[in-house]
């Protein structure tokens, strides 16, 4: 089949470009960076250097494809620390391009990384921009078929505690304890969807995809012993500490009250409620498995 991929090759495009060529499918990779292109060849697929907020190019790429599979992500809307960004409205843009897109290239299977927490409308802090581009992509005609990928919170997303590990020999969140949440590594993202890509397209479907699911404290233990801090705390603070530390870092009041929020919604399990009703087989990679590349992450820095 003829698949056109949106996202690059980040952490799952690199993944699932490799899965999907490996299976015989002719796989077009669309990237903003021309220096992808390279990289993207010697995956085996074809490179389409352009814009997500070009709905033009977006239309003539997708012209014949089989499948497309759309994912947007915040650093597509701009850098977390310039204040003027509006990531929700810029990035429900991308979502109204995909749309277009589609409908206008005559797309009748489409898969899209969406989130957890796309099922709320309010309550989901950032994760909101994910429930508007998931509302967009529903006003395509009946005959488009979607299935939306919610993969959980990503083990790559612990990176970000780097620094605070080395500054301060803790994680410092705004929610923690023993209470487990599910966390998902992007190999097992791209095994999913890799599968979805097989499988019958009829309607609109959801899966959720995870692949641990462990505690905030058990997280600490696990990344600590892996790089030889045992004693390595989850630490808890106030919303409104956590707060005032990244708007004084420089970060975008937008961004910041959006991972409060959504990291508020974990720690009361209220981001997680549809999740539980619609509960995945959890995917290979386990949080042991993660916490030797947190390690070598570790190092590097």
């Amino acid at each position: 089949m003829k698949i056109v991929l949106t996202g690059s090759l980040g952490n799952i495009g690199k993944h699932l470009s490799a899965a999907l060529t490996k299976k015989g499918h002719a796989v077009t990779v669309i990237s903003s960076q021309a220096e992808r292109a390279k990289d993207i060849e010697a995956l085996g697929a074809i490179p389409a250097i352009g814009s997500m907020f070009d709905a033009e190019f977006l239309t003539r790429t997708f012209q014949g494809a089989d499948i497309v599979y759309l994912m947007e992500t915040m650093e597509a809307a701009g850098d977390m620390f310039d204040k003027s960004v509006d990531f929700i409205a810029t990035i429900s843009q991308i979502g109204h391009n995909y749309r277009q897109a589609v409908e206008q290239a005559g797309i009748k299977k489409v898969i899209h990384l969406s989130s957890i927490g796309a099922h709320l409308e309010k309550g989901n802090g950032i994760l909101l921009f994910h429930h508007r581009v998931e509302g967009i992509l529903h006003t395509l005609p009946a005959d488009v078929a979607i299935k939306f990928m919610r993969p959980v919170g990503f083990y790559t997303n612990l990176y970000s505690f780097i620094n605070s590990i080395k500054n301060t020999g803790a994680i410092i969140s705004n929610y923690g304890g023993d209470k487990k949440e599910p966390w998902v590594h992007p190999l097992d993202i791209a095994a999913t969807i890799a599968e979805e890509v097989d499988m019958p397209f009829e309607g609109r479907k959801i899966r959720y995809i995870a692949s641990d699911e462990v505690s905030p404290n058990e997280i600490a233990a696990a990344l600590g012993t892996a790089i030889g801090r045992p004693d390595l705390q989850w630490k808890v603070i106030p919303d409104e500490e956590l707060l005032a530390k990244w708007l004084s870092i420089g970060f975008n009041k937008q961004v910041a009250d959006g991972f409060i929020e959504m990291q508020a919604s974990q720690g009361s399990g209220f981001l997680y409620d549809d999740y539980y009703r619609h509960q995945p087989v959890l995917g290979k990679v386990k949080l042991a498995d993660f916490a030797k590349e947190f390690a070598a992450a570790f190092e590097q820095e």
